[in-house]
């Protein structure tokens, strides 16, 4: 039966960023299909709640960027949670929005950071622990940015570019092992951060936050942004028993995105 095959009944999942936007919304999904979470964010605000509702069994202040931070959180969570089946390397931001040559190094460094390096931190931290399982799931968020470039975006579209890489190569090293990697790529998905994306873009090109809106949904086939629900629907199907021979993939969920902004 389908509800069978989307059942977590006994995973356990570490959510990178899962405090808010699309990481609650899949700490959620995933609650509420039986799974046991750990999420960390790099502020507390909504830790109280996600614990009281059984959403998150357990949550951390942690900054991926930052090794030994994450290597201390994933001791306490995989202790928490009795081992680890699943990571979702959500953490993410959205860098600056300059040309290159306007850009700040430690602004690039940062983004590349959190967007790249926090990815491979929590793969590399969460690869033995999957191994001893003898099966488990990787899923990276990249960006509907993967697939074109984007001006005024660079350190953000070159991270997001390599994580379509580093997905493909971990599903490559890890498939013999029953590991599963895969890489959602969301499009505009509501909410406060493409809220400040979308105003640092016009106060950037020196239009209206209207105009920038508009100029998102145009280019995308289906004209619409999407909820971070969307996003964690696409998850729970990669995590789950539906999806059980997919890997290596990278999954558009954007209404098809035929090309970014104009500038």
């Amino acid at each position: 039966m389908v509800h069978d095959k989307l059942s977590l009944d006994g995973k356990r999942i570490i959510i990178t960023a899962g405090g808010n936007g699309i990481g609650r919304a899949m700490a959620e999904c995933f609650a509420s299909a039986g799974a046991t979470v750990s999420i960390c964010d790099i502020s507390d605000e909504n830790f109280k709640n996600l614990l009281a509702s059984g959403t998150a069994k357990h949550a951390e202040i942690c900054d991926v960027s930052n090794f030994l931070a994450l290597e201390k959180y994933f001791g306490n969570a995989v202790k928490t949670l009795n081992g680890l089946d699943i990571i979702i390397n959500n953490a993410g931001i959205s860098g600056p929005n300059a040309l290159i040559e306007d850009i700040d190094p430690e602004e690039w460094q940062r983004t590349i950071d959190v967007d790249l390096n926090g990815v491979f931190y929590g793969s590399k931290l969460a690869i033995p622990h999957l191994k001893n399982n003898g099966s488990g799931v990787i899923i990276n968020i990249s960006s509907s940015a993967a697939f074109f470039g984007y001006p005024n975006r660079s350190p953000y579209n070159a991270a997001k570019w390599a994580l379509v890489g580093l997905t493909k190569t971990m599903a490559m090293e890890l498939g013999r092992f029953n590991i599963r990697v895969n890489a959602i790529c969301p499009g505009s998905v509501n909410g406060e951060r493409i809220e400040k994306v979308i105003l640092d873009e016009s106060k950037s090109r020196n239009i209206s936050v209207e105009e920038v809106q508009k100029s998102y949904v145009k280019h995308v086939s289906m004209g619409t942004f999407m909820e971070t629900e969307d996003i964690a629907n696409a998850a729970m199907y990669l995590v789950s028993d539906m999806g059980r021979y997919v890997s290596g993939q990278i999954l558009g969920v954007d209404g098809h995105t035929e090309s970014l902004s104009q500038h």
